[in-house]
C-alpha cells in the first residue's frame, strides 16, 4: 500500500512540472506542488521535502544531511506540540508567472485537532514549482 501510495505521489510530482498542463491554471498547479511537498513531511519523507528547495547551485552533502535533520527535527517538534501532522489541504495560491514566483497557501491538520494555514513561497524552475 505505502508502495502505491509514493507511485501516485510520484507521478503527480511529474504531473505539476509539465508543460501541458494548459488546462490547469498555474495557481492550482503551485497549490498542488506545495501540498506534495508538505505531504512529504505527513509521510515522514524528510528527504524529498529538502530535494524540493530550488537551490541554484549544488551543496555539499554534508549540508543536505543537515537540512534532512532539520526537517526531521520540524517534524518531531510537530509531534510534541501538536500529535504530529496528520493532514495536509491545499487552500489556494497566487502566482506570477512573468515574475517564476508565487506563494500557496496550506490548511494542515494536526492530531491535537488544530489547524494552521501557512504561506509556502514558490519559484518557478524548468516548468516546476520548487519551495523558495
Amino acid at each position: 500500500m505505502k508502495k502505491i501510495l509514493y507511485i501516485a505521489i510520484a507521478l503527480f510530482a511529474l504531473a505539476s512540472c509539465s508543460k501541458s498542463a494548459s488546462n490547469v491554471s498555474p495557481d492550482e498547479v503551485a497549490s498542488r506542488a506545495a501540498k506534495l511537498y508538505y505531504e512529504n513531511l505527513l509521510h515522514g519523507k524528510c528527504e524529498a521535502y529538502v530535494d524540493g528547495f530550488y537551490r541554484p547551485d549544488s551543496i555539499p552533502e554534508s549540508y543536505r544531511e543537515q537540512l534532512i535533520v532539520s526537517a526531521k527535527q520540524y517534524v518531531g517538534q510537530m509531534k510534541k506540540d501538536h500529535q504530529g501532522l496528520v493532514s495536509v489541504e491545499a487552500v489556494g495560491a497566487r502566482t506570477d508567472t512573468a515574475k517564476h514566483v508565487g506563494e500557496a497557501y496550506l490548511l494542515l491538520g494536526f492530531g491535537d485537532k488544530t489547524k494552521e494555514e501557512v504561506v509556502v513561497p514558490l519559484v518557478l524552475h524548468d516548468g516546476c514549482w520548487m519551495l523558495r
